[in-house]
């Protein structure tokens, strides 16, 4: 099952059919809207809006854990996040469509993880995307008549405010490739999740780097917005049409081994709280 989580501009799935409204509950709080699930082609989709109908939550303030929580309680497997982002190069203009495999995370004011009340785990997180989940996207896009950029790094700074041109400059230093706020901790969650995860970035402005460019604005973003999420809409049906690959990639397993607290001191509710995400590594020993 793929899930989809609309970013900044991108509120619904328009060829999304036998669509039915959830409105999950977790332990986490609500997510941040109701998730509408049906399918496309075979495939079968629930998508969430990052932001909530009509654009209510700033980066800081979602609820990330709620909704990874609630697609992985759905049956969700493959998880494709839409991004508005900065381009940090001269040859990302706007309306270009990127496939990060690498995260720099600038954040720091937000929950980071599901195992901070009583249970703790430590998974890997060296590679945050799934290799297998980006190649097949990469394929959709080509099948949708799209020029995908392959590879580069997500700075993800905390916001809601854009970065000053010194901070600009900086991260263009470090070798970033596009800045947006919100696939951390979305990435980390994910893989806590066992999710297989890619962030479909869109390229909606040159951050405030560029010396000729206009700097970034909520007019200039929304202006490339409209633009990208058809190509958005259109990449996301070739993928449904292209099916999910098959998951011999590790992410399916990325609890095996990492949960470090003794058994013998989990109550029976912070048991419960995560037997959703890590049920049957309890039951069969893994910790």
């Amino acid at each position: 099952m793929l899930g989809v989580i609309g970013g900044s501009g991108i509120y619904n799935l328009p060829d999304l059919a036998d669509v039915e409204t959830v409105e999950p509950k977790t332990p986490y709080g609500t997510p941040s809207g109701p998730v509408r699930v049906g399918r496309i082609g075979e495939t079968r989709i629930a998508f969430i809006p990052r932001h909530g109908p009509g654009h209510r939550f700033s980066p800081t303030n979602l609820p990330y854990r709620a909704n990874i929580y609630a697609l992985k309680e759905l049956g969700v497997t493959h998880l494709l996040s839409i991004s508005a982002v900065g381009s940090m190069k001269e040859s990302l203009p706007p309306r270009s469509l990127v496939l990060p495999d690498q995260i720099i995370d600038r954040t720091v004011d937000r929950p980071r993880t599901f195992f901070d009340r009583g249970i703790v785990a430590h998974v890997g997180l060296a590679d945050p995307y799934c290799a297998l989940l980006r190649q097949q996207t990469a394929r959709a896009a080509v099948a949708a008549g799209n020029h995908m950029n392959v590879g580069g790094t997500y700075i993800c700074i905390e916001g809601p405010q854009f970065s000053t041109r010194a901070e600009s400059n900086l991260y263009r230093s470090w070798g970033a490739t596009v800045i947006g706020m919100t696939a951390m901790p979305e990435a980390r969650l994910a893989r806590e999740a066992e999710l297989c995860y890619a962030t479909l970035a869109l390229v909606t402005d040159y951050d405030v780097w560029h010396e000729t460019e206009e700097d970034v604005s909520v007019d200039v973003v929304l202006g490339h917005l409209r633009a990208n999420s058809a190509a958005a809409a259109g990449l996301v049906r070739e993928l449904a049409r292209l099916g999910m690959p098959e998951r011999s990639c590790h992410c399916g397993d990325a609890l095996a081994g990492a949960i470090i607290t003794d058994p013998a001191v989990m109550t029976a509710a912070e048991r419960a709280e995560i037997a959703v995400l890590a049920g049957r590594h309890l039951e069969r020993g893994d910790e």
